[in-house]
């Protein structure tokens, strides 16, 4: 499940004139990848762009135009993916000075993937990588689906990437901060790309993600609203100076990892009652690497002999906890670290449709401490009207982990597919989608391959 060693959650330089070195590229005939010479990203320090018969995961597979690694864990083994979209596929980066990502050998941050389908719909499908992941890491999850809709996609691996994406930038806080800058700076240059391709700008763009991609929804929906018409938040990281965030909710899960917590204090954090079976994973794989790389971010000097991620070598140290992070306590921290979590907070004042997405057994972001919460910040700031939120029963951070408990969970990209139809029907044809409720998980049927939003309608939280 782990992709090189991170797990699913984890997984500024001098203007460049723009390199174009197209890779290897398939014949065109007809209105196959036309005006491709007529393609630049704007800002973009490189550029390589190609011809291709299909632009999904089925066609690209084994080639340099995706990385199924990148990917793993985030669907169920099951999950059906469309095929045949021909169209140009551009790679590239924007100036940067950190080397996190060394994808195309290129040693280099700030990568992005844009995709434009021969047979376009009109609309621009953005999102950044979950985790600590890269630009491919939701070719399946997202982009195929999309691309089969008509849909152009473009993805960036937010700036930095790897399980020690914080020691990028100056100051605390600053790589978490890139994560949104980069996702707008790679909306803007997709709209001029399309309009370059197809002979005008998008007429709806949306933004979507997982976890951290997520976040990157919520963040982009309050900051800028002009640059998209909704989004589809799928279990999005929340971010509150004064708390909840993800440093007041895992310390008890590293406590109980290293033998000094009961259940009972995961349950008073957030942790849902039911999720029990997915502990022993979560100690292993998640709780100890997450709570000390987002530390050693926003609070690098609380434990100088466990910095974060680079106090280990081998995976298994990577993965292990840090001792003092058991002690962890947020709210008595320095106001330096809650200015930092400040500078990337959210705030609930969405300006565009919104549908958020959390599976009831979240073993890594429990949904009681972060979109309970986060519902509950949109209709303080007067923006419930633009909210939709589906708990999806049986649902956990990572699809992946069907595959384990198939009797006992069940994947969300069914309902994230049924979501995102809806918020398009909401935007584009003033369809409102279902109210507030719970996706109950069915006994029987297709799980793996459906998921109508109907259930249980819930009050907000």
């Amino acid at each position: 499940m782990l992709s090189r060693a991170v797990p699913p959650f984890l997984a500024a330089g001098l203007a460049a004139a723009v390199l174009t070195a197209p890779m290897p590229a398939a014949a065109t005939t007809g209105d196959h990848c036309a005006r491709q010479d007529r393609v630049r990203v704007p800002g973009a320090a490189v550029q390589r762009d190609a011809c291709l018969p299909d632009l999904t995961t089925a066609g690209l597979a084994g080639t340099p135009y995706t990385d199924p690694a990148d990917q793993a864990g985030l669907t169920a083994s099951a999950t059906r993916t469309p095929a045949g979209v021909p169209g140009i596929q551009i790679d590239g980066y924007f100036p940067d000075s950190s080397r996190f990502n060394t994808t195309h050998g290129w040693r280099h941050d700030a990568q992005f993937v844009i995709r434009l389908p021969d047979r376009w719909n009109g609309g621009l499908v953005v999102t950044g990588a979950p985790g600590t992941r890269k630009q491919y890491a939701t070719d399946k999850a997202i982009s195929d689906q999309v691309l089969a809709q008509g849909y152009a996609y473009a993805a960036t691996d937010k700036g930095n990437s790897g399980a020690d994406f914080y020691r990028d930038g100056a100051r605390p806080g600053d790589a978490v901060a890139e994560w949104n800058a980069r996702t707008t700076q790679l909306t803007r240059a997709a709209k001029r790309v399309l309009a370059q391709r197809y002979g005008h700008a998008p007429r709806r763009t949306y933004i979507t993600g997982i976890s951290n991609g997520g976040y990157l929804t919520r963040w982009q929906l309050e900051n800028h609203p002009e640059l998209y018409d909704g989004g589809v938040d799928w279990e999005g990281a929340l971010w509150t100076a004064d708390g909840p965030n993800l440093l007041t909710s895992l310390p008890a899960a590293v406590a109980r990892t290293l033998g000094t917590a009961r259940d009972e204090d995961l349950y008073a954090v957030g942790f849902a009652a039911g999720s029990e079976f997915l502990w022993p994973y979560h100690e292993k794989v998640y709780w100890g690497l997450t709570q000390k790389v987002y530390r050693a971010e926003f609070d690098p000097a609380y434990d100088p002999e466990c910095p974060g991620a680079s106090a280990g070598t081998s995976p298994e140290e990577i993965l292990a906890p840090c001792p003092s992070d058991a002690a962890y306590d947020y709210a008595s921290r320095p106001a330096a670290v809650h200015r930092a979590v400040a500078r990337v907070s959210l705030t609930g004042r969405i300006g565009r449709p919104l549908i958020t997405l959390h599976g009831d057994l979240d073993a890594l972001l429990p949904k009681a401490a972060d979109s309970d919460v986060y519902a509950r910040m949109v209709d303080a700031k007067g923006r419930g009207g633009l909210h939709r939120y589906y708990t999806i029963e049986g649902g956990t951070h990572a699809d992946g982990l069907y595959d384990t408990y198939p009797q006992r969970l069940r994947p969300i990209l069914p309902c994230y597919r049924s979501a995102f139809d809806a918020l398009t029907a909401w935007v584009e044809r003033h369809t409102a989608p279902p109210a507030d409720r719970v996706i109950g998980r069915p006994a029987n049927g297709d799980v793996v391959g459906s998921c109508a939003l109907t259930g249980t309608a819930t009050a907000r939280p």
